[in-house]
């Protein structure tokens, strides 16, 4: 089994990138899905976001609110911080399980972690090969209006303060091993990653 590492700054289109990995036989879990899975009530890091966040991040129905917890964690680099020294260690596990278990089902598989801080995280190293996708500014900005049902302005506002807690793209690009341009079209994006897949299919043993 070949253990993938996918990532990319915000609206970089990794998610679509991901899609169109599975869509050719990979296997993906999307590491951000698993940080709100692991912040819900009962499990692991609930209690320490809710007591290091305060209870104002909290819905009526004592769920943590996302939208909420953003706005606190990315107004500041060291809240950020705190925030990924509570979640990041679980979802390490919980992602690390789950290659596992792909990787028991299907020894020759191609698995794909989908997260936008594999670097920050410290998650690197815990990968054969390492996906970075990338985009321009203004497309970045364009995708996260539309995602957010933002204007331009308060899109741009908020994918450079979240930028800010991110590596910059120049030094994901220096640490891949793969990197998709997702400044195009979407054709142009799938050409890419029918060609990588290829190539992560030739190291895991695949046959393709």
């Amino acid at each position: 089994m070949l253990k993938v590492g996918l990532t990319g700054g915000i609206a970089s289109g990794k998610s679509a990138v991901g899609a169109m990995f599975v869509a050719l036989g990979a296997h993906r879990i999307d590491a951000d899905l698993l940080a709100h899975e692991l912040m819900q009530p009962g499990q692991p890091a609930y209690d320490q976001v809710v007591e290091h966040f305060g209870p104002g991040i909290l819905n009526h129905d004592s769920t943590i609110n996302r939208g909420r917890l953003a706005a606190l964690a990315f107004g500041a680099p060291a809240r950020v911080q705190e925030l990924n020294r509570i979640v990041h260690p679980a979802v390490i596990r919980r992602q690390e399980e789950w290659m596992d278990e792909v990787g028991r089902k299907d020894p020759q598989a191609v698995a794909i972690v989908e997260a936008a801080l594999i670097f920050e995280a410290g998650a690197a190293k815990g990968f054969d090969r390492l996906v970075v996708v990338t985009c321009g500014e203004d497309q970045r900005v364009e995708r996260f209006a539309q995602r957010m049902n933002l204007n331009r302005a308060a899109a741009q506002q908020e994918v450079q303060r979240r930028l800010a807690a991110q590596l910059p793209d120049a030094k994901k690009i220096k640490l891949a091993d793969f990197v998709i341009d997702n400044s195009g079209s979407l054709s142009s994006t799938n050409q890419q990653v029918v060609e990588i897949f290829q190539k992560l299919c030739a190291l895991s043993g695949a046959p393709r």
